[in-house]
């Protein structure tokens, strides 16, 4: 059984398993991997696009695109939006699934952990410093610079593509994900927070779904910059 909203589907959530999976590592109390830092959270991050991809491509979307800003660039470069709600709905379900997995690998490390901000951030993004005309700069200009990448690495051999896309993400985690954790991604954030708003979890504390909109629009936002860029030079 394949198709692109199966290969959405099961590329997106193996990314989010992976993804939110090394935060939670990161973060929850108990974990081997508790307090290891950024470093870590942005290879892993990088590493879990590339299988994605793969994943995703094995699956039956050749596209591969796991994230709405790559759809709704393409989209607007295309004109044609027809198969965009089977992609983005494939990338949402998918990154609910994906945490679903998450919340299950790590469930009694969830059941000790009494800091609602380290859960969160298992889950969906937060700014470090709340400046919400600059966090959705910050997802806007880092999601723009993603899709005019990507429209660059067309030009490249093509068996080269995953592995260049997780370098991207390496790179703009550790450069650029300092201020609101880089979502860069739609789906990648607001499915899990669905998740971490209908999962029972000791001490999660608020969803914070007053700030929920910026890493939805911000990175949509940059997928419209991004294409516009790509246009320029086509």
């Amino acid at each position: 059984m394949s198709s692109i909203f199966i290969g959405e589907l099961a590329g997106t959530a193996s990314l989010i398993y992976l993804g939110n999976g090394v935060v939670a590592n990161v973060l929850l109390k108990g974990t081997k991997g508790h307090q290891t830092g950024l470093l870590a959270i942005a290879a892993a991050w990088a590493f879990a696009v590339t299988i994605g991809i793969f994943i995703s491509t094995y699956f039956g979307s050749p596209g591969a695109h796991l994230n709405p800003i790559v759809t709704i660039a393409g989209c607007a470069k295309s004109g044609d939006w027809s198969l965009f709600s089977t992609y983005v709905g494939g990338q949402l379900l998918g990154a609910m699934l994906g945490q679903l997995l998450v919340w299950i690998h790590y469930h009694p490390h969830y059941q000790v952990t009494e800091d609602p901000g380290a859960i969160k951030a298992s889950f969906c993004t937060d700014p470090a410093i709340k400046s919400w005309p600059f966090n959705f700069i910050s997802e806007a200009f880092a999601s723009a610079l993603i899709i005019v990448a990507l429209g660059t690495f067309s030009t490249i051999e093509h068996g080269l593509g995953p592995f260049l896309v997780g370098i991207l993400v390496w790179a703009v985690g550790l450069a650029l994900g300092g201020t609101t954790g880089y979502a860069v991604n739609p789906a990648r954030d607001l499915g899990p927070r669905i998740m971490h708003f209908i999962l029972p979890i000791p001490h999660k504390g608020k969803s914070d779904w007053e700030y929920a909109w910026i890493p939805v629009l911000g990175p949509s936002a940059g997928a419209l910059i991004g294409a516009y860029l790509l246009t320029l030079n086509s």
